[in-house]
């Protein structure tokens, strides 16, 4: 049961860290918005694909459903604002927008969603925007889901045939454990599951929930995969031993003149070309296939925009394509997500081969 309480408290521990540091910012200086210009703009504003689209992928202050003519189904969100002169300022994000006008308190928010400040102060953004509130939703998920199914395993115990959500979560560890940890990590493969199962089933919650139409693209965020990506470098690292590092600054039977080329060349792969593949990969992959969704469905406009008979004959085969996609997407969540567990159990892997007799309990050594 101690064992239970410590790997759920590592779970919390990590989704926590994800919420609270993926999010800091500083916001820039820029002069107040000139409001007449920004209504005469609005007038004469056309249809720009690449601005809806980025707009839906990108993050902001609000939850954005649906809008009808001049009615907008939003939730917004609270606006956390530090700076030396004003202290801590807390608002919500529906100040914005009203009236037009895009000024506050004598703080603006610019069209890529950043708070700044009129008078130039130096602001500390520490609003809790769409990705982050997305990632408390898919912290509580993920708890909910591990403790649920955590708590039904140890009262039915092998007696019980599993049922309901722990009929479908159980495969999945299952499978992470005999297909990613046990290949990949041998021996130490207990060690590191807790580690594992949290990353695959974090980045598989948030990218499912970002799958719902008005919510956050999480996983398309550079930001999230980049505090992925260093924290598996830090587990990586703090797995190396010296017979490891020896290899990497002393790389033996090559010569001395290609040792001083391969040792920069094998640093870098540790310290940048490992999580840079954790990082891009996933964030790649995650954006591309939100932008082919929302693709189709703005092609609906452009093709409305030339004629309307052509909107609405172009409307089922667009809505068609894009829903054929939303389907490929909940694939890729789960690809996805198992690369990235998949890809860091293989270097943590890596860094446990130890010297001639050692290892982590392989018969073969990994390749990459």
């Amino acid at each position: 049961m101690a064992k239970n309480s410590i790997k759920a408290l590592l779970v919390a521990t990590f989704s926590l860290f994800m919420v609270l540091f993926c999010n800091i910012s500083i916001a820039q200086e820029i002069p107040a918005p000139n409001i007449e210009q920004h209504n005469s703009d609005k007038k004469e504003e056309k249809l720009d694909p690449s601005k809806i689209i980025m707009e839906h992928i990108k993050d902001s202050h609000e939850f954005h459903f649906f809008s009808i003519g001049d009615f907008h189904a939003t939730i917004p969100l609270p606006i956390i604002l530090y700076s030396k002169e004003k202290g801590i300022e807390v608002f919500s994000s529906s100040h914005f927008g009203k009236e037009g006008q895009d000024i506050y308190n004598g703080y603006g928010l610019d069209e890529n969603q950043k708070i700044t400040s009129s008078d130039g102060t130096v602001v500390y953004d520490l609003s809790i925007t769409k990705n982050v509130m997305q990632m408390f939703i898919a912290l509580t998920l993920l708890v909910w889901v591990m403790t649920t199914v955590a708590n039904k395993g140890k009262a039915g115990g092998s007696k019980i045939a599993p049922s309901g959500l722990q009929n479908a979560i159980e495969p999945i560890i299952t499978f992470i454990r005999d297909d990613v940890a046990k290949p990949n990590l041998g021996k130490k493969a207990d060690k590191y599951l807790p580690y594992l199962l949290t990353v695959f089933f974090f980045i598989l919650i948030n990218s499912l929930v970002g799958l719902v139409p008005g919510s956050a693209n999480v996983t398309g965020n550079i930001a999230f995969t980049a505090v992925l990506g260093i924290i598996s470098l830090i587990v990586i690292l703090f797995s190396t031993n010296r017979h490891f590092w020896g290899h990497i600054f002393w790389p033996p039977g090559v010569p001395f003149l290609v040792k001083l080329i391969l040792i920069p060349i094998e640093l870098a792969g540790v310290l940048l070309i490992k999580p840079a593949a954790l990082i891009i990969r996933l964030f790649a992959n995650m954006v591309a296939g939100h932008i082919v969704i929302l693709s189709f469905i703005v092609l609906i406009f452009i093709f409305g925009a030339m004629a309307t008979a052509a909107g609405y004959g172009f409307s089922p085969l667009s809505v068609a394509f894009a829903v054929f996609i939303y389907l490929i997407e909940i694939l890729v969540a789960f690809i996805q997500a198992y690369i990235f567990a998949n890809l860091t159990a293989v270097f943590i892997g890596q860094s446990l081969e130890g010297g001639h007799g050692e290892g982590n309990g392989h018969d073969d050594p990994i390749i990459a």
